[in-house]
């Protein structure tokens, strides 16, 4: 169990909640409060739903801020600075391994595998994940969700390669770029720019290969989600229309919605994103987690050594609202 998460969060707590009571805001009755893991093309259905206007359409407004990481994110809601927060689920488990009250609780799910493109120096049409024996591979930090969806994949396939904890998620590119491993974990759209730009060579996807985890959700504390049932089902109504959307139309006017939010990155590069994305399934279409995936993203946590004792479904997840909402929308 990452007992450091877990102290860091309650320490976090009681540096966060004191200066926001003090400031004596209020916040409008349509606001939530979402803090997200980090900003990504990967989440494109989420900033859709407000481009497209589906959360107008529900009357409730979002307040999008970026935590820089699960812990940060996961902090922010339980301190009471977010009503929401968007980042891997199992930020949410370690609180409940920690036994705290009103623990957050994930009500929907958005990404369903890990997003994430292995580049490597060379072109490898062909390649075998046998190829990586004896290599050195950049993966991100120990313990987070990436890094061991990618120990996963190279377990399960029993290849015998280093993998280089070392560098910052953040810097993993940088590095490559200067020299550091033989191959590199890259997100979109920074996979496709390095391709197209000769830097290096998308080899596999990692997601593919890993299979079906629920890599992004978004969870909140119990009382929240009792106290504010219709914020839920529009959050989870607006963001499942938007899946819909994306699944239903053309990449190129995917991107030309996804501009706004993107600054710096031009429109073919959203396209690339938004196609690579599609190609291996990204999102799911029910926001409701399956027991079976949060399962296998157990299984992944166990194998890297992070966790202690396992969670039982039900003591973390909610299912009802997602459910109901995905056949309302797909009854259409």
């Amino acid at each position: 169990m990452k007992k450091k998460f877990i102290c860091g969060i309650l320490a976090a707590c009681f540096a966060f909640v004191i200066p926001f009571a003090a400031t004596g805001c209020t916040k409008s009755d349509k606001l939530i409060r979402i803090n997200e893991v980090t900003h990504s093309v990967f989440y494109a259905p989420l900033y859709l739903a407000e481009a497209l206007g589906y959360f107008k359409d529900e009357g409730i407004e979002i307040e999008l801020t970026n935590g820089g990481g699960a812990d940060a994110t996961m902090t922010a809601v339980v301190s009471g600075n977010a009503d929401v927060g968007f980042c891997g689920p199992e930020a949410a488990l370690y609180v409940n391994l920690g036994g705290s009250k009103d623990s957050p609780k994930v009500f929907g799910q958005l990404t369903k595998r890990d997003g994430s493109f292995l580049v490597g120096r060379t072109a490898e049409p062909d390649f075998e994940w046998s190829n990586l024996a004896g290599k050195e591979i950049l993966a991100g930090r120990r313990g987070g969700v990436p890094a061991m969806t990618f120990e996963y994949v190279i377990k399960t396939q029993k290849v015998d390669c280093t993998l280089n904890y070392d560098v910052e998620f953040s810097t993993m590119t940088a590095a490559f770029e200067g020299g550091v491993g033989d191959y590199c974990t890259m997100f979109e759209p920074v996979a496709s720019e390095y391709q197209k730009k000769g830097k290096g060579f998308i080899v596999a996807s990692v997601g593919q290969e890993s299979g079906e985890i629920p890599y992004t959700c978004f969870a909140a504390k119990e009382s929240y989600i009792k106290n504010n049932p219709e914020k839920i089902d529009g959050l989870l109504r607006a963001v499942t229309r938007a899946v819909k959307y994306v699944n239903e139309t053309d990449s190129d006017t995917v991107a030309e919605l996804l501009v706004p939010y993107f600054t710096g990155t031009g429109k073919e590069s959203l396209k690339d994103s938004v196609d690579s994305y599609k190609s291996i399934d990204a999102w799911v279409t029910n926001m409701a987690m399956k027991e079976s995936a949060f399962n296998k993203l157990q299984d992944v946590i166990e194998l890297a050594g992070e966790l202690e004792k396992r969670v039982d479904f039900s003591s973390l997840v909610v299912t009802e609202q997602a459910d109901r909402i995905y056949k309302e929308v797909y009854a259409k």
